[in-house]
This record gives C-alpha cells, sequence and structure tokens, in this order.
C-alpha cells in the first residue's frame, strides 16, 4: 500500500539548506517551488523515477499561512532545533488511496488536504496544527494525482537513496504500526533516546551520509 516517496530536510532559511545537502552529498538539490497555503518553499533532488529529497524552508516572500505549516515547522520547538543547522526532519511515504491508507495504518496523521506548487495539486496527511507523530519518525501519507511521478520530470543528478535510517525510542512501535504496509530494504529502525535520521545517498561522487 505504501512506497518510501520522500526524505525531507528542514531549515529556517531555504539557501542554508541547500548549502547544507550541498556540502554533505556534494551536489546542490535544484529549485523546486512555492506551497502558497503552507508559506513555504523548496529545492528538490531526484533520487529515483518514483522518489526525491526535499529541502524546505518558511518562504519570507509569501502571506503567513493562515494554519500552522506542516512538519512542525511553526513549533517552538523546531525553530529552536534548525536554529543551529538545516537537518534531515521526517519522510513522506506514497500511496494510490490516501483515504484508505489512513483509515487503515495505525498512527498515520490525518486528514489528508489538498496542497498545490505551481500546477501540481496532491493530497499529504497533514494534522490542522501541522504536527507530526512521534517527532517526525513516522511518515507522512502523500498521494500524487494519476501519470508519472513527480521525480521523472526533475533533473537526474546521478543520485540514488541507499539506505534510510531512523532512530527512535519508540522505533519497534513505528515499526509495528507499517508492517504489512510498507516493505523497502532500505528503511532502517533503530532505538535510540533521541529522534534522528541518517540517508546514505549514492552520488556521483561515491556514498555519502546526510542527516
Amino acid at each position: 500500500m505504501l512506497r518510501l516517496d520522500h526524505i525531507t530536510v528542514a531549515a529556517s532559511d531555504l539557501a542554508e539548506g541547500v548549502a547544507y545537502v550541498e556540502q554533505a552529498l556534494g551536489i546542490a538539490p535544484p529549485a523546486g517551488g512555492a506551497h502558497p497555503l503552507m508559506g513555504t518553499h523548496n529545492h528538490l533532488l531526484r533520487l529515483s523515477e518514483t522518489a526525491f529529497l526535499e529541502v524546505i524552508a518558511p518562504n519570507p516572500s509569501a502571506p503567513a499561512p493562515t494554519r500552522p505549516r506542516w512538519f512542525a515547522m511553526d513549533d517552538p520547538r523546531t525553530h529552536a532545533a534548525l536554529a543551529s543547522s538545516p537537518r534531515l526532519m521526517t519522510w513522506v511515504v506514497s500511496t494510490s488511496d490516501i483515504a484508505s491508507a489512513l483509515a487503515k495504518i495505525p498512527q498515520a496523521a490525518r486528514p489528508a488536504i489538498p496542497v498545490t506548487r505551481g500546477n501540481l495539486e496532491w493530497l499529504i496527511s497533514v494534522p490542522p496544527d501541522g504536527s507530526m507523530p512521534f517527532d517526525g519518525a513516522f511518515p507522512t501519507v502523500i498521494e500524487w494525482p494519476a501519470g508519472p511521478h513527480p521525480a521523472s520530470r526533475m533533473p537526474d543528478l546521478g543520485c540514488a537513496l541507499v539506505a534510510f535510517e531512523i532512530r527512535h525510542p519508540e522505533a519497534d512501535t513505528i515499526r509495528s504500526s507499517l508492517t504489512g504496509f510498507l516493505d523497502d530494504p532500505r528503511i532502517r529502525f533503530s532505538r535510540e533516546p533521541e529522534p534522528s535520521f541518517r540517508a546514505v545517498i549514492r552520488t556521483p561522487k561515491g556514498e555519502r551520509q546526510l542527516a
């Protein structure tokens, strides 16, 4: 039912987020676009025809959103964390039927809302307060419109996801909730005192790590 769709690096400032990824991977993610509903904008790096890396930050040129931003970006704890450095904040899985997925998957955030970037529109699970289950360690769920995945239209810069590790004190609960819905050997869970992520990405310059 679910497939790894993208991993998200959050930053207080988009340029800082792009520089953070470029320093780690040796490649700068190309420009993406803006999300009017959320007051954010992003850069995107293709990892396959159906997956990508997103760098996202509040858009200072956009009007303040009328609701809390997604990925807990308006949470004071997120502000404090990103003030020190951009970081991998969460991950997103895709489905062809988000209503069914959210009804069946324990712990999944709800509801599904429509979001746009340019002429692209999709459904994504975002609670009214913008929060994320398990500090972002539980994935957000997305449903793209029918047709080619957006990643297939991104420039191919020779990058691919090798492994993605989710570290969290309740990692066993997260893994159990996703059992039967998500089967991807690249995704690994480990029980650690503090939530964090680590991605291993193959680049034209070899394997690099991003956290």
